[in-house]
């Protein structure tokens, strides 16, 4: 018997007044799979996935995350299913009144000062496992580059080892070479921590690198999904005119 996807959204809806945002999303995400999203800024992105993360309740539809609907819970189920995610926020959202060992561990004390020994060994865990050490435990996020802001952003994602880890643009304001090494680091983790993740990006040298499948949002609904393969081959002409950059074309 085939296992249960890890994520589904069924007719989600939400409007902002007459602004109708998402206008019924259909979208499966199986277990272990990577799934990028795009779209043009605007086109419902961040309001997708900030339903999916509880931050937003939508007008209508389900939410499943393993066969549960996020729309339906209360607060406290909510934050119970939230405890399954992990975040890497675009603008790496560290603290920076914090040492980097208490930002990489925030989530496993919720911001309180506990137990620093172990939670500095966490953190160095976790720092090694996207290329960082030791020497940086007591530095502030100030002192270190954009590149390396995004590698410890991405440790804090994985140090309460989350089923589901969602990116929101995780190559932004990045170099070339220094997006492929977030684009390494993701796909790796993903293998080796087994997690189901789901990506919103504008980059596509990073979607045709980290995803199984992309799918691409169109005016709040889902207009095509298909393996990274196909995304320059996709024969939709949405798709096609997003990911070649032309001005001409169905998009307005």
């Amino acid at each position: 018997m085939a296992s249960e996807p890890k994520i589904i959204l069924q007719g989600v809806g939400k409007a902002f007044g007459p602004n109708r945002v998402l206008d019924g999303v259909d979208l499966t995400i199986e277990r272990g799979e990577s799934m990028v999203i795009i779209g043009q800024s605007g086109s419902g992105k961040s309001v997708m996935l900030k339903c999916i993360l509880g931050l937003i309740r939508p007008d209508r539809g389900e939410i499943r995350v393993d066969g549960d609907d996020l729309a339906s819970m209360s607060t406290r189920e909510l934050e119970r299913a939230r405890a399954k995610f992990g975040m890497l926020f675009q603008g790496s959202a560290l603290f920076d009144s914090l040492p980097i060992w208490r930002n990489v561990t925030f989530a496993l004390t919720q911001g309180r000062m506990r137990d620093a020994a172990n939670m500095r060994r966490i953190a160095t865990e976790n720092l090694e496992r996207v290329g960082l050490d030791a020497k940086i435990l007591d530095l502030r996020p100030s002192e270190l580059s954009g590149g390396m802001q995004k590698r410890v952003a991405l440790a804090r994602a994985i140090a309460p080892r989350p089923e589901i880890i969602f990116f929101d643009e995780p190559t932004t304001g990045l170099d070339p070479i220094r997006a492929d090494v977030i684009n390494d680091l993701i796909v790796e983790l993903v293998e080796e921590l087994g997690v189901t993740a789901l990506t919103i990006t504008h980059d596509m040298a990073s979607a045709r690198k980290i995803a199984h499948r992309v799918a691409m949002l169109y005016q709040g609904r889902i207009v095509w999904t298909g393996p990274r393969d196909r995304l320059y081959d996709s024969g939709n002409p949405y798709v096609d005119q997003f990911v070649q950059g032309r001005a001409e074309g169905p998009i307005t």
